[in-house]
């Protein structure tokens, strides 16, 4: 198939040349005034014929401009190296759809790449038609004020078109051209302008957007075998057939790598900044400094565009490489950080604590009486120690049953069965990582190296964490 492509640049020049000749005014014998028409051809003596619909009687109304092109040669003049290119950045400003408003902050980048132009000379002929030498002078006064000896003429406003900007010579002038066939015995009379435009006929001009390299995996070889995988480091040996690399498989969604050394695997991330996720405002690391960079830089140098509540982050955990994800905002009041709006279905799976995954409350039992909410089966996530061996009397806020008070540390899951409590996560016996919810607000917890987190919060270095911009 055929590769098509039309930008119309002759006719926008000729375009620009009818506007350059338009709403100018003539004055007639009562003293009205009334703009004169530009229409673009000659009248040749056939289409004069359908204009008078075929009568001697009926001839064409005056006054008129006619604009027309008479020639299109190559300026040899001009001609220059044809094989050079120019390079140009582009960066938008940023653009909401929604309101139809631009925004005070950098959009997509873009670079252009354009093939130098081919200079040609076009030839323009106006007619002026007027049914009077009165008529006529009105019209050429207005026009040829206008041309000492030449006008600047811009096709388009696009600043990165080297080829908007042209100018329209005035060449010559004939003041009565009776060879243009208007009737035998027509009392309209036609001057004609002639002009000689040099303009440019460009390529097809490529636009690619500009960013930078935001993940590099890599998987060479498997640490644990010594040994390298040739269809992960050697695909060539691959390279003409159509079936996955060994290494990786294909499905619906693409391609993806798949192999013994996938815990090997690295993600790079731009300008090598880590994250730091607390409360829900992520913070960019930089050099071991926190929110020491404004997230402006990331938006720059990514493609396409940021957008409130639309673009999106992820960030994955190097405890179980489990992988959240959520929109984001950039706070108004400080760009060093951004508001995350989590998708709680990426969230890690809660552990199992003795038949349950959940917690109640997070009490500190030195200041929380139970009684009030103390049902079967209530579980507490305690703050602090409670109770002791060598207690001479036991507090009643955590007194079984049988007169015996519960004895726990601080980071324990205590249960109420009903009759007596019983410590369900023994936090001095675990070293497993677990992850809890807490039902009164909703909030995911971690266990880790002997203290709660909650469960997302924290540092995500270099390669954990990306962001994904609106496109």
């Amino acid at each position: 198939m055929s590769q098509y492509f039309y930008d119309g640049q002759i006719r926008r020049y000729t375009t620009q040349m009818m506007r350059i000749l338009s709403n100018f005014p003539v004055k007639d014998g009562k003293g009205n005034i009334k703009e004169v028409p530009v229409m673009y051809g000659d009248l040749t003596r056939q289409v004069a014929n359908i204009i008078r619909e075929n009568s001697e009687n009926k001839l064409p109304s005056a006054p008129r401009i006619s604009v027309y092109i008479t020639g299109l040669e190559l300026d040899k003049d001009r001609l220059t190296d044809a094989t050079y290119t120019r390079s140009t950045n582009i960066r938008e400003r940023a653009y909401d759809e929604s309101t139809g408003e631009y925004l005070n902050f950098q959009g997509k980048n873009y670079t252009v790449e354009r093939l130098i132009p081919t200079p040609y000379l076009m030839r323009i002929n106006a007619d002026i038609w007027a049914s009077n030498t009165d008529q006529k002078l009105q019209i050429l006064e207005q026009i040829l004020v206008l041309f000492n000896p030449s006008l600047e003429m811009q096709t388009t406003d696009n600043f990165i078109d080297w080829t908007s900007i042209t100018v329209v010579n005035l060449e010559n002038v004939t003041w009565s051209n009776r060879s243009i066939p208007v009737g035998v015995d027509s009392e309209i009379d036609v001057s004609s302008l002639t002009f000689s435009i040099p303009i440019y006929i460009s390529p097809p001009t490529k636009v690619k957007k500009m960013g930078v390299i935001t993940n590099v995996i890599t998987s060479m070889f498997d640490e644990t075998r010594g040994t390298i995988e040739s269809g992960v480091s050697a695909p060539e040996l691959n390279q003409y057939d159509d079936f996955a690399r060994p290494g990786s498989t294909v499905n619906e969604f693409g391609s993806k790598a798949q192999s013994e050394a996938a815990s090997q695997m690295a993600n790079v991330n731009y300008n090598t900044y880590g994250v730091y996720l607390e409360a829900g405002s992520a913070q960019l690391i930089a050099r071991g400094i926190v929110g020491n960079v404004n997230w402006r830089e990331i938006f720059e140098a990514l493609p396409d565009t940021y957008r409130a509540d639309v673009s999106r982050i992820y960030l994955t955990s190097v405890d179980n490489a489990n992988t959240v994800t959520g929109t984001f905002t950039l706070n108004p009041f400080d760009e060093g950080k951004i508001e995350v709006n989590f998708d709680t279905d990426t969230f890690p799976t809660d552990s199992v604590i003795s038949n349950r995954t959940s917690i109640d409350y997070i009490i500190d039992p030195t200041r929380f009486n139970p009684t009030d909410v103390k049902i079967a089966g209530l579980r507490l996530l305690l703050l602090e120690d409670v109770g002791s061996v060598d207690a001479v009397e036991v507090s009643a806020a955590w007194r079984n049953t049988d007169g015996t008070g519960l004895i726990a540390s601080a980071n324990d899951i205590v249960e109420w069965d009903g009759a007596k409590w019983s410590i369900v996560f023994d936090a001095s016996a675990t070293t497993e990582l677990t992850y809890t919810t807490n039902l009164n607000t909703g909030t995911q917890y971690r266990y880790k190296d002997g203290e709660w987190f909650k469960s997302i919060e924290g540092d995500y270095p270099i390669g954990t964490w990306r962001i994904e911009l609106d496109g």
